[in-house]
């Protein structure tokens, strides 16, 4: 009876602890936790994605990605394999939290490297509902982070742009997993409090040991258009090279892209 009693107070006391410390999280800390779950999972990681349109069009493409040893700075490639308008396009991004990112686009038709300009992280990506910023994360320090609710199972942040000047919104809310700590849903709203953007994420999966989405969804609300993304062939930690990640390989794409 003793040794029960025991254990019941010592779960009692690891649950007291564990809702202490979740507790005792800032916006801050929730933020850059969910930052590195949804963009740093391992070294590195790819990945196969098919995007889906609402006016019926999609997109087939392999997005690698490697993180920078003792930094936040990443490189990342995506490569088109179809349909026949986008296939063989490639684009590069060298991801700079402290700064602006490189960007670089390839375009096959015109044989064509396009450096895409710092203020063109908002725009479109390949004509989805995805922005280019929505592929590669967007900087901590960009946004100020407010946690307005807490659930039983998710923490729901506010985030306001530092300079409302560079974005289109005035402010976004995340509901972010407790337990994985994967963002779940996003909402933009407008100058006038009006929600017109919405992203989610679903269907999340251990790979390795990373909790991961497999699918994911954007909406433009006012136009009614949307976006779909299905991710398959998930791994981590694969030890890509530097080289993948330069200007050279958007014209002549790797094995790792193209297998």
């Amino acid at each position: 009876m003793k040794n029960i009693k025991l254990l019941i107070m010592v779960g009692i006391l690891a649950i007291t602890v564990f809702s202490a410390s979740a507790a005792d999280l800032t916006a801050d800390e929730i933020v850059s936790k969910a930052n590195q779950a949804s963009y740093y999972a391992g070294k590195d990681g790819s990945a196969k994605a098919h995007m889906e349109l609402s006016d019926g069009r999609t997109r087939d493409f392999v997005i690698l990605r490697k993180n920078t040893e003792n930094s936040a700075d990443q490189k990342f490639y995506v490569y088109f394999n179809g349909p026949a308008d986008v296939r063989k396009m490639a684009y590069l991004v060298w991801k700079k939290p402290s700064g602006d990112d490189d960007r670089w686009l390839f375009l096959p038709a015109l044989n064509l490297v396009k450096r895409i300009a710092p203020g063109d992280k908002r725009t479109s990506f390949v004509g989805s509902d995805f922005y280019y910023e929505d592929v590669s994360g967007r900087g901590l320090d960009a946004d100020m982070h407010e946690l307005i609710e807490t659930t039983d199972t998710q923490y729901v942040v506010k985030n306001v742009p530092r300079d409302p000047s560079t974005v289109e919104f005035s402010s976004y809310t995340v509901w972010i997993d407790k337990d994985t700590f994967l963002p779940r849903q996003a909402e933009y709203t407008d100058a006038g409090g009006v929600v017109y953007r919405r992203l989610t994420a679903d269907d999340i999966q251990i790979i390795q040991g990373y909790a991961t989405s497999m699918k994911q969804k954007a909406e433009d609300i006012k136009t009614g258009s949307s976006t779909v993304i299905t991710f398959s062939e998930i791994s981590y930690d694969q030890g890509f090279q530097d080289q993948i990640f330069t200007e050279r390989f958007l014209r002549r794409p790797p094995r790792e892209a193209t297998r």
